[in-house]
């Protein structure tokens, strides 16, 4: 015996206990015609299987089929008489079970009632339509199987449908049962990976009242989401479907799970208004042959006892039969059946037996627990030649036909493979079913496939050009917010879900160049981002060139100095008999006028791209001249300072300070310098760096000074020697001398110690290339300064005023000015 539980009337009447007597039967109202045409399906396969002399042969499979109402409680009930058997039973007489398995149940909710009541039992279930994921957990239902692949895969089938046509922005509605709570939930979790987002949650079952159906009515209105999903069973749904289409809400793109959208009830050209275009999937489809002519003969006067035929038989041909036994004068206010009446010119759908989904599943259910029966009882597959059972019916237990049930892999005769998993679900395929008006009728049309592939991977394929949409020909979008431009970045909107966002414009230096970006890239070092912010653009290479006008500025000045130098010393050569250049110390002159021609041309190294050479060319070269120079000026200082002592009787330190000692002198303190620019040099020597700090659009070339010890070092070491210079011009400036060079050589150190007191802050706080022309402008400063101060009055007087070069003119007069000549 095989056990069946159907939902053929799908509406309990429910009456209030008064506990005063007995409580009255439970009645059930609305026939379903979908759910009658299960249990035929169920009836055709067994005897099928019974006309089979391969198939468990000289077996005969029976059947006894109970009515859920669609209500847990019933199936409860139903499970339960199943299981337990006759209430009259000889125990002395072996005997097999009173059912090796259950055909149960549509419903999640009735399913989960039934399998948890004959779980303990070991009474294998084979579920037509359950689809819950919760009935895949082993622990709890280990007798559990089905022929419909579980909601986890639809789920999956539902997300890769919204990923695949964009839909960021959905609503969701569901069934206030572990179908409905099961399945969105699934949902959500898989489309939470693709970033999608679920604009609400909506409930609705079949016992709410219409204030509850009005308050979902209500937040489909005030939503702006334009695909809603519906994970919902047809009886729970339709009195939303009724409510929606007498609101006139249109324009939203509706996805249907496997459980209303091949629905007769709903696809009438009045709901298409509404619900037309609705995208869903669906179990695959199979014409069972010659089960068409089996329903066609059902009858209630070829056999009144088959289940439900009665009332089948008055919706299907309008008048009640009347049969042997009946009392007269019941069911007074029908018509009553000649007896005449026939099914066979009847254009009902109930005959349409070529897109089979849900009863091609009863079917294999049917067939795999006779499989699982026959390797039971013959201990071979089915078709091997043997007659002979290696097992009795009465030794049938329950846990046995369990096990044999989780090893059943065969190919039925439509060659598909039928098989459970660990979990007891099959394989995974859907048909993608478009709603579509034809010839005034609504059709579901096959718009594309997902199956289950090998290593939990699954393949959508869709005919986007046989879709025919609520919106026209046009794939609707539904987002919370548009996507965002290139150049700009999402910013979530604070507490709103994170679909809902606003478009920033990318921060300075980073981009977006895809629409829709989560975030702004950053560019590389040397590139900067546009003013779209779509693009990394190079930034602008700056240092200063010869071309420019503060190039070309530097570059005369600092030729036009070095000429005047040599012109200069040229003079000095030229006149070096007369008692200006004598008084002045010919020699140190010259060498002070060379460090000035070399401080003079340091400048334009400077200038151009900055290299190894010329950066380690910079610093040093004018740190080596400009020591040179200043050595030579504290020479010619310390000789004044001593001329001006040998006029006093009893000094012999003039004496002692000659040519000899000035040379040493000035070699001593530019050797100084020297080795310091050496230890510089090869201990971390200053190299081309490239400098984007003060500006983020441009690339500033210039030269590291490496080691910023060094490089204060050597101009500090400068500074202390034009300290020294300045004190003791500074001491001398008063001496009686018509031609004093302290007072100039004190006016020449305040100049450079000034420029050079101040170039160090500036120096540190000018942008780009102007620290380097700030540099230069300390060099020109500086040389030009003490060039112009201790040169210039003895050119003038040697080419303006030739009658001042004179002894005469000269005050000084003794023996120690013809040492210093």
């Amino acid at each position: 015996m095989i056990g069946g539980i159907f939902p053929v009337f799908n509406k309990e009447i429910s009456g209030t206990p008064t506990f005063e007597r007995e409580a009255p039967r439970v009645k059930c109202a609305g026939f379903d015609l979908r759910a009658f045409r299960w249990t035929q399906v169920m009836i055709f396969a067994i005897e099928e299987i019974n006309n089979d002399p391969l198939f468990l042969p000289n077996i005969s499979l029976g059947y006894r089929i109970l009515n859920s109402c669609a209500s847990p409680i019933n199936t409860l009930r139903a499970a339960l008489t199943l299981v337990s058997g006759p209430e009259e039973r000889q125990f002395n007489l072996p005997c097999p079970p009173p059912i090796s398995a259950l055909v149960a149940e549509s419903g999640s909710s009735q399913s989960l009632a039934a399998a948890g009541t004959v779980g303990p039992f070991h009474v294998p279930i084979v579920s037509y339509f359950s689809t819950c994921a919760c009935l895949s957990n082993r622990a709890k239902y280990p007798t559990f199987f089905r022929t419909i692949p579980s909601d986890y895969f639809q789920a999956k089938a539902l997300a890769a449908l919204v990923e695949h046509f964009g839909w960021q922005w959905i609503g969701v509605i569901q069934s206030d049962n572990d179908y409905g709570r099961g399945g969105i939930q699934a949902f959500t979790e898989e489309v939470k990976k693709l970033g999608v987002c679920i604009a609400f949650v909506g409930t609705v079952l079949r016992t709410y009242t219409m204030d509850k159906i009005l308050d979902v009515v209500e937040m489909i209105k005030l939503s702006t989401v334009k695909v809603i999903l519906a994970f919902v069973p047809e009886g729970d749904f339709y009195p939303l479907m009724k409510e929606v289409v007498k609101q006139n809400i249109t324009g939203i793109q509706w996805i249907a799970s496997e459980a209303w959208i091949t629905a007769d009830r709903p696809s009438t050209p009045d709901m298409y208004q509404v619900f037309g275009g609705a995208l869903g999937f669906v179990v695959q489809k199979m014409a069972i042959p010659n089960l068409e002519q089996f329903l066609r003969g059902i009858s209630p006067y070829t056999d009144p006892s088959t289940a439900f035929v009665r009332d089948f038989w008055e919706l299907m041909v309008g008048c009640h039969p009347l049969l042997p036994g009946d009392q007269t004068g019941t069911e007074a206010t029908k018509e009553k059946c000649t007896g005449y009446e026939t099914l066979l010119n009847s254009q009902d759908d109930f005959f349409n037996v070529t897109q089979l989904r849900v009863s091609y599943n009863v079917h294999k259910a049917v067939y795999a627990i006779a499989h699982a029966l026959h390797q039971l009882l013959f201990c071979q597959p089915v078709g091997e030649n043997t007659v002979r059972s290696c097992l009795n019916l009465s030794e049938i237990q329950p846990k046995e036909v369990t096990d044999h049930l989780q090893r059943v892999n065969f190919k039925n005769q439509f060659g598909d493979n039928v098989f459970f998993d660990v979990n007891g679900d099959p394989p995974a395929f859907y048909d993608i079913i478009n709603w579509q008006l034809i010839d005034g009728q609504v059709q579901h049309v096959t718009v594309g496939t997902f199956a289950s592939a090998a290593h939990k991977t699954y393949e959508l394929r869709i005919q986007k050009e046989k879709i025919v949409w609520r919106t026209g020909k046009t794939v609707p979008t539904s987002m919370c917010s548009n996507v965002c431009p290139v150049g700009t970045r999402r910013a979530h909107q604070k507490g709103k879900p994170s679909c809902c966002f606003d478009c920033i414009l990318c921060a300075d230096g980073t981009i977006a160049n895809t629409t829709g970006a989560a975030d702004c890239a950053r560019c590389p070092q040397e590139y900067w981002s546009n003013e779209v912010r779509d693009e990394c653009i190079p930034k602008r290479i700056e240092f200063l060139t010869y071309h420019e006008p503060m190039g070309i500025a530097i570059t005369v000045l600092s030729l036009l100095g070095a000429s005047l130098s040599l012109a200069t010393m040229i003079i000095f050569i030229y006149y070096r008999e007369t008692p200006v250049i004598k008084a002045s110390n010919s020699e140190l002159s010259c060498f002070l006028l060379l460090s000035l021609f070399l401080c003079f041309l340091c400048p334009l190294t400077f200038i151009g791209r900055p290299t190894v050479c010329t950066c380690m060319l910079r610093h040093t070269a004018f740190g080596v001249t400009f020591a040179l120079c200043i050595s030579c000026v504290l020479g010619k200082t310390i000789v004044v300072v001593t001329a001006f002592k040998a006029t006093y009787r009893g000094n012999t330190f003039a004496g002692k300070f000659g040519l000899a000692q000035q040379r040493i002198m000035v070699c001593s303190c530019t050797l100084i310098q020297i080795v310091i620019c050496v230890l510089w040099l090869k201990l971390n020597p200053p190299f081309p760096d490239m400098v984007s700090k003060q500006s983020n659009k441009k690339i500033v070339l210039g030269c590291n000074t490496g080691s910023e010890a060094a490089f204060y070092a050597a101009l500090g070491y400068i500074g202390i020697l034009a300290l020294i210079c300045l004190v003791l011009a500074f001491l001398a400036r008063k001496l009686p001398d018509n031609f004093n060079e302290a007072k100039l050589i004190t006016f020449s150190m305040l100049i450079c110690c000034a420029v050079w007191i101040t170039f160090i802050p500036a120096y540190v706080s000018s942008p780009g290339k102007f620290t380097v022309a700030l540099e230069i402008f300390a060099i020109l400063s500086s040389t030009f300064g003490l060039f112009t101060c201790i040169f210039a009055p003895k050119c003038y007087i040697i080419l303006v005023k030739p009658e001042k070069n004179t002894k005469k003119h000269i005050k000084v007069k003794t023996l120690s000015e013809n040492r210093i000549s």
